[in-house]
């Protein structure tokens, strides 16, 4: 019997973490070939990754055949899963997205307000290409996508491509569990967290441990900065007890960005003024990182990478493969269609949610209504994102317009319009259906 995963992306800093996952797992989730896929200009590194990989599973003593190619459609022949950790544009166009805005005085963050639009711009077309792939050269693959925005790219193939067999991942909601123990001096694996949102505006209602309601503990601990609960690519803040008590609710690290929108901003200015972007920050991580996995004496993921900010995306997708294969009916926090699991929502919109998980795919738990408080920021956010998946798709000037302005990090009717123009054009060899529409002559 085979069992085979495809990597997109592989040339990533982050592909070490899946192969020490699968190794990890290999007994219930027992891989017998892994293909690392990357673009032309990501070759050398696919190269790094690809010999760290052989020396990881040679020394594991696992059967599974590795190899790496930029032949896409050839790799995908009999793939079961097929995960995506793409970056159109790399981090230089990362940084642009937290440069440019940065510089009229808006949020700069790669998923958030008009760096995050962009971002969508320029993934959507290439992963609803590589959906069409899965979907006539492995249709029975399930596709996993950590790819950012998760939620928006997540929500645009299920509503737009021909394969349904889509599940979106993020490592927020791991993260969020994981301080939460941390908070209460537990292990996170007797840590349940009730979410409610979408994905980087998901919410925690309830805390339990070992089945017990821990929820108030919890936010009353939170209150101040005495807990990092952030990942590394976003500074702490804190809480104000007057927010926690409020909203009664479990925010999440990106909830800074919403409703401390003026503190981050001087703060990421002040980061900016004195060690560039997070993203060229992040440059010189890789460049170490792959310093280390050049290392031939190399057979491990090195401890280096957790200081990504999206160290453990890997090890939630590795799980939630495990799952489907194993049909563990166990729950996951993922990214999938709501099916009425938020009875505000529509059916189709694609919500952060608790699931069984099975080999059929996700199936929400149903978690009820929105509360009050936030009702009514969720409804803008959900509008928000089908705005950015429409002109992601159309390609039109006035649909950009609409997302970047409905956008609560930016909504100002004349530098939405100002913002969008520089950051078209500075992304113009990535937005072929802009350019294709006349809009970047």
């Amino acid at each position: 019997m085979t069992l085979k995963l495809v990597i997109i992306g592989g040339g990533s800093s982050y592909t070490p973490e899946i192969i020490e996952g699968i190794i990890r797992r290999h007994d219930s989730f027992p891989v017998t070939e892994i293909v690392l896929v990357d673009i032309k200009t990501g070759q050398k590194k696919l190269e790094i990754i690809g010999n760290l990989s052989l020396r990881m599973i040679e020394k594991s003593a696992k059967s599974i055949k590795l190899s790496w190619t930029l032949d896409r459609k050839e790799a995908l022949k009999n793939a079961d899963f097929v995960s995506t950790q793409i970056r159109v544009g790399g981090l230089e166009a990362r940084s642009k997205d937290e440069r440019i805005p940065l510089s009229h005085g808006f949020i700069g963050q790669e998923t958030n307000g008009a760096g995050g639009i962009f971002k969508a711009f320029r993934t959507i077309p290439v992963l609803m290409e590589l959906a069409e792939d899965i979907h006539t050269i492995c249709p029975d693959a399930w596709m996993i996508n950590f790819t950012n925005p998760a939620g928006i790219v997540t929500e645009a193939l299920l509503k737009h491509s021909a394969h349904q067999k889509v599940i979106g991942v993020c490592n927020i909601p791991f993260n969020m569990r994981h301080s939460t123990a941390e908070i209460l001096g537990v292990s996170p694996d007797d840590v349940k967290i009730q979410f409610i949102g979408m994905n980087h505006f998901v919410f925690g209602q309830k805390v339990f441990v070992n089945g017990m309601d821990r929820t108030e503990d919890v936010l009353e601990k939170l209150v101040g900065d005495h807990f990092d609960y952030s990942p590394a690519n976003i500074v702490n803040l804190g809480w104000s007890k007057t927010f926690i008590e409020s909203t009664r609710l479990l925010p999440n690290p990106y909830h800074q960005y919403y409703f401390q929108t003026k503190d981050v901003l001087e703060k990421d200015l002040q980061a900016y003024k004195e060690n560039g972007t997070r993203a060229e920050v992040v440059q010189q991580l890789e460049e170490s990182l792959f310093e280390l996995y050049r290392n031939p004496e190399l057979r491990d993921k090195p401890k280096e990478l957790e200081k990504r900010g999206g160290a453990f995306y890997s090890d939630v997708a590795c799980s939630l493969m495990d799952s489907i294969y194993n049909n563990k009916e166990d729950v996951q926090t993922v990214n999938t269609f709501n099916n009425g699991a938020i009875p505000d929502l529509p059916n189709d919109a694609v919500i952060e949610a608790n699931c069984i998980i099975t080999n059929h795919g996700p199936r929400p738990i149903s978690i009820g209504p929105l509360p009050a408080t936030i009702k009514g920021l969720v409804y803008q956010m959900k509008a928000f994102e089908e705005l950015v998946i429409r002109a992601s798709i159309s390609g039109d000037y006035n649909d950009a317009y609409t997302a970047l302005l409905m956008n609560p990090l930016i909504g100002d009717e004349k530098r939405s319009k100002v913002l969008l123009d520089e950051l078209l054009e500075a992304h113009k060899a990535y937005l072929p259906q802009f350019n294709s529409r006349g809009e970047l002559e």
